[in-house]
């Protein structure tokens, strides 16, 4: 008779359906959710590293500028006494 009532009674229990399904559904959502965001943050330190490069960069370039532009006045300045000397032979 037990045989019987067990085999005729087909309740699902949703309930442990729902843990065994949840459980390792927000595990994983968890795993990707971490995963995702350290693969963000390397990409944001591998972005930081090439801005202070972009940034040292400029730098250098700014400050090559100004010695150019330094040089350049001291031969404007050189090519000035040049031409007033070429005047006052001429």
């Amino acid at each position: 008779m037990t045989g019987l009532a067990l085999a005729h009674s087909s309740a699902v229990n949703t309930t442990a359906i729902i843990i065994s399904v949840g459980i390792p559904l927000v595990v994983g959502l968890v795993i990707a959710t971490i995963v995702v965001a350290y693969f963000n943050l390397q990409a944001h330190r591998a972005d930081a590293v090439a801005m202070a490069s972009y940034r040292k960069l400029a730098e250098e370039a700014v400050a090559n500028q100004q010695e150019l532009r330094a040089e350049l006045a001291t031969l404007t300045d050189k090519i000035a006494v040049v031409e007033q000397l070429m005047r006052d032979v001429g």
